[in-house]
């Protein structure tokens, strides 16, 4: 699956989401625009930003594979998230690869990594990920806001 997107939502689009290059057999890779509104010093972007394109992709490699199964009630749900950075990111393209390393029915473990437009690796990461039901979620969000 290739597609130029429109976010589909704030936050993916507060991440900078160009598109989702491709999603499927338990791996992803999307594409983010780094802008400079995303950095600090010297034009090196925020490591919060770097942390959420990793967690973004290793989620969609999660989606996508319950999608191919036919289970459209599926949201992955980080219960531990460990990003390790190597080299600064830069504002411009960046694309975030994710992929399942071992999944389970409740609770997934993922991996990814961030590459500048060169392929050169910026940042790789390691979630533990827990499998809700998307109408568990969203029930609760509208009593957290009640």
């Amino acid at each position: 699956m290739a597609e130029a997107i429109s976010p589909p939502n704030e936050m993916l689009a507060t991440l900078g989401l160009q598109r989702i290059v491709a999603m499927s057999g338990g791996r992803s890779r999307l594409e983010f625009l780094a802008g400079m509104h995303m950095c600090h010093s010297g034009g090196v972007v925020q490591g919060g930003f770097v942390s959420g394109w990793i967690d973004a992709a290793m989620a969609h490699a999660i989606i996508g594979l319950h999608h191919e199964r036919g289970d459209f009630d599926v949201s992955p749900i980080s219960l531990e998230l460990k990003i390790s950075f190597f080299a600064p990111a830069r504002p411009g393209p960046v694309f975030a690869e994710g992929w399942i390393e071992q999944g389970g029915r409740s609770t997934c473990f993922a991996e990814g990594h961030l590459l500048d437009a060169a392929g050169k690796v910026l940042a790789k990461g390691s979630s533990t990920i827990r499998l809700m039901s998307n109408a568990r979620i969203e029930a609760a969000s509208r009593a957290a806001l009640a």
